[in-house]
């Protein structure tokens, strides 16, 4: 079975989207690689998102930031899905996708604006890590393999709610 590329987009790609990325990555399903990008990319990633992506086993060296420009490009991998974890970058005209992957929104309070103790901070790190769990779960128990471009393009939008 083919893996499916999947396209985490965020603002800042610095915690979210990264988290989405490392989840696709290193789903027990196997059927993901994610990738992560921004409309205007940070220099350094969060580091509590790094923390939690290295425990899921994904390596640091994959984990920087990069505009989404870099995936609009003739030479980039082709996405077959394309996510945006968070309310601005959702808003922002996106650049025109080779191979028209299916889209959607999947949007969660951005855990970084987030004060308090460390382990305040980090739970809502990890509460935006388990809804973007509880979503590729439930993507990777479709049969999208039977699905036409519509029908995936609604199944990941239903998961957004």
């Amino acid at each position: 079975m083919k893996p499916y590329n999947i396209l985490f987009l965020c603002t800042h790609n610095s915690s979210r989207s990264i988290l989405g990325e490392a989840l696709a990555s290193t789903h027990k399903s196997g059927r993901f690689v994610g990738y992560s990008a921004g409309s205007t990319p940070g220099n350094a990633i969060n580091p509590i998102a790094q923390a939690l992506a290295l425990e899921m086993g994904y390596a640091k060296e994959k984990m920087f930031s990069k505009s989404w420009d870099l995936f609009a490009k003739s030479d980039a991998p082709q996405m077959d899905f394309i996510i945006t974890v968070c309310d601005s970058a959702a808003s922002e005209a996106c650049p025109v996708w080779i191979g028209h992957p299916a889209t959607a929104r999947w949007g969660f309070p951005d855990p970084s604006k987030v004060e308090g103790s460390d382990d305040e901070k980090r739970k809502a790190f990890v509460n935006v890590m388990n809804g973007l769990q509880q979503k590729l779960d439930a993507f990777a128990a479709l049969p999208l393999e039977n699905l036409d471009q519509p029908s995936i393009e609604n199944e990941l939008r239903k998961l957004a709610s």
